[in-house]
């Protein structure tokens, strides 16, 4: 068995009848898991088994969020449609059918203290929920754009909310007001996290760093340096020693006084969903289409743990002496100390005694009305398909603990390719009467085969197939004619090479002319000339440049640009279709209103050319606005993320009518 690996794949599952939408992992344990999908169902399985636990049903709309109560004893869901539903999973029934939101929600908290929980959506809001007695009891408004995360300060008084406008905002639940805007990101922000006990806030955005935040002065304490992709995914180490951060097939360990990267990891996960820890063992999820995989990295063997020292430069570290060695690793100890030492306040998080200070803690004022249940609750349902590990879970003997009662063993890493494994064979028992005798000894190693004799190919595929065939004769490439030369083979291979390689050429030879109108200051003649080269390529590049910089939309490049995104919208690529709406949905946020109160102000008296124009460009923008709507109404039943970037559309399109 491997002795070395640091990450390894765990498993990867069906884990929906259709798209899954959102994953989260319990963060107590780390062992049990719930995604949410297109199919409106919510399930929950343990990691590392492939059958899934129990199915949660009830929700009419796609579920698009989910997230497990602090003593894995509650999950909440988030669907599409606005409405959340909390699952009490020891008594295995729906607690409360919540609705307000008026579009998608996107995270979701629970409070330390269990009554209470948060929620963000697409409709820019934030609401606090009493998932006992009231209802919704507060909602913060300020965000400019969808949010993100949403998460509940260790002591329970405060929320942090991260925007698509790239704000970090703190909310004081007491008051009911905000606190402080955090303002150094330069894109969206995708996630925060609290320290478990200082007064710090991690934040990690698509502008690809993660930044720490003050939470006495409201200071960024440090940034860490620009990843190669967004980061997706951070989680403070239960002892608050170091911040794990994921981004695209890349796990990274920062500290933050002094901003250092102690190690870096590469795990082929894609764009991570969620991570936790448990028995010393950082675990991580993904999701692509219906499937979901779990990943483990070995936290005795990453910085600063253990391991080797992470080289920043790509130094070689064989390079070292055993002294040098040692010398970095009591560097990264001291390190540690250090920020252990630390004078920062703590939160405290001990629970309020009895109901009425509890109370205190949230808004008195301003507490809306108990909402009404939109939702049919008579299509709530558990189904618990596998009893026996419900009840060690959720339903364990000891009420001190909602994990497994039996003793968690850490994750074993698969063997390296030049290990092997014994073959085990059963022993006889009675009802394995029938079985063939084994012949060969129980401790025998798999023999690979011998080149000379290839195992047979069950797959039915050749690699003949791949090569062009000729009729006839032996000058053919069919499986019953020669095997082609080397050459050969390599000219069919490279017979597209050049014609591809003039393509790109072509296109870097655009960008770079479209690179040097942008950096010169005018970006209506940027975009004006990428247009005038009639190249889709280009004009999705140049798409998702603005699109991670919503704020240099105008409405004179919506009415540029949206000729150009209704023909992206019947490509047959489907990345140029999502960078088509991507474009769409902010030019609906920012531009909607705009849009429509220009078209049905009164007119003006006398002449004002600056309105005249404003109207035209209104009146333009509108029209192909009703143009795109058809197709993307036609385009309704895609599945995956670029079907719910269309739904999201048509929500934004109907404010329009």
């Amino acid at each position: 068995m491997s002795q070395t690996k640091r990450a390894w794949k765990l498993q990867e599952f069906v884990a929906h009848g259709s798209t899954v939408n959102c994953v989260a992992l319990s963060k107590k344990s780390g062992r049990v898991i719930v995604t949410g999908g297109e199919d409106r169902k919510v399930n929950l399985w343990i990691v590392g088994k492939p059958n899934c636990l129990m199915s949660l049903c009830g929700h009419t709309t796609p579920v698009e969020s989910v997230r497990f109560g602090h003593e894995e004893e509650m999950v909440v869901a988030g669907s599409m449609s606005g409405a959340l539903k909390v699952w009490d999973l020891e008594q295995a029934k729906i607690m409360r059918t919540l609705t307000g939101h008026t579009s998608s929600i996107k995270s979701l908290d629970f409070h330390p203290y269990g009554d209470y929980c948060t929620s963000g959506s697409l409709d820019c809001n934030v609401k606090l929920w009493d998932i006992r007695k009231k209802g919704c009891i507060y909602t913060y408004r300020g965000h400019k754009n969808g949010v993100n995360c949403v998460r509940f300060s260790p002591d329970g008084k405060w929320i942090a909310s991260a925007g698509e406008d790239g704000l970090v905002k703190i909310w004081d639940i007491t008051a009911g007001k905000i606190l402080t805007d955090l303002t150094y990101h330069n894109g969206p922000v995708n996630i925060v996290e609290y320290h478990p006990n200082e007064l710090l806030l991690a934040s990690g955005s698509s502008d690809r760093t993660v930044k720490f935040w003050d939470l006495e002065n409201f200071n960024m304490v440090s940034t860490t340096d620009g990843d190669s992709t967004p980061v997706r995914n951070i989680l403070f180490h239960p002892e608050g020693t170091c911040l794990f951060s994921g981004t695209k097939d890349l796990l990274k360990v920062y500290s933050w006084e002094p901003s250092k990267c102690y190690d870096s990891i590469p795990v082929n996960w894609g764009e991570v969903a969620d991570i936790a820890i448990g028995q010393n063992q950082l675990i991580g999820t993904s999701f692509s289409q219906t499937n979901v995989s779990t990943f483990v990295v070995d936290l005795k063997r990453v910085q600063p743990f253990g391991g080797i020292p992470h080289q920043e430069g790509g130094s070689n570290f064989s390079s070292k002496n055993i002294d040098e060695v040692f010398t970095d690793l009591s560097i990264s100890n001291s390190s540690l100390s250090e920020g252990l030492k630390h004078s920062r306040n703590k939160f405290i998080t001990e629970r309020p005694p009895t109901q009425s200070s509890r109370q205190a803690s949230v808004p008195k004022e301003d507490i809306e009305e108990p909402t009404q249940d939109k939702e049919d609750q008579d299509n709530d349902s558990f189904e618990i398909a596998n009893p026996e590990d419900y009840r060690q879970i959720f339903r364990p003997k000891s009420r001190l603990s909602h994990s497994p009662t039996r003793q968690i063993e850490p994750f074993q890493p698969p063997p390296e390719d030049g290990d092997m494994e014994p073959v085990r064979q059963p022993a006889p028992t009675r009802s394995n009467k029938t079985s063939k005798p084994v012949n060969k000894p129980p401790s025998k190693p798999v023999v690979k085969p011998s080149p000379r004799q290839p195992e047979e190919d069950k797959s039915g595929i050749s690699p003949e197939d791949f090569l062009p065939q000729k009729a006839g004769g032996n000058d053919g490439y069919s499986s019953y004619g020669r095997v082609p030369s080397e050459n050969e083979t390599l000219s069919t291979l490279f017979s597209g090479h050049d014609a591809m390689a003039r393509v790109l050429a072509h296109r870097s030879k655009n960008l770079q002319i479209v690179r040097a109108m942008w950096t010169s200051g005018n970006t209506k003649t940027a975009v004006d000339s990428a247009i005038s080269m009639k190249d889709p390529s280009v004009i999705v590049d140049l798409l998702n440049v603005l699109n991670l910089k919503s704020g240099l939309w105008s409405l004179d490049l919506c009415s540029c640009l949206l000729p150009q995104v209704q023909d992206l919208m019947d490509s047959k690529y489907d990345s140029y279709v999502t960078a088509a709406c991507e474009a769409l949905k902010i030019m609906l946020r920012n531009f909607g209103p705009v849009i429509k109160s220009n078209l049905t102000a009164p007119p003006s008296q006398g002449v004002d050319l600056s309105r005249e124009e404003r109207y035209r460009k209104c009146r333009q923008c509108y029209e192909n606005l009703c143009n795109i709507r058809s197709k993307v109404a036609s385009r309704g039943g895609t599945p995956g993320k670029l079907g719910q970037l269309l739904r999201e559309i048509q929500i934004l399109m109907a404010s329009m009518d």
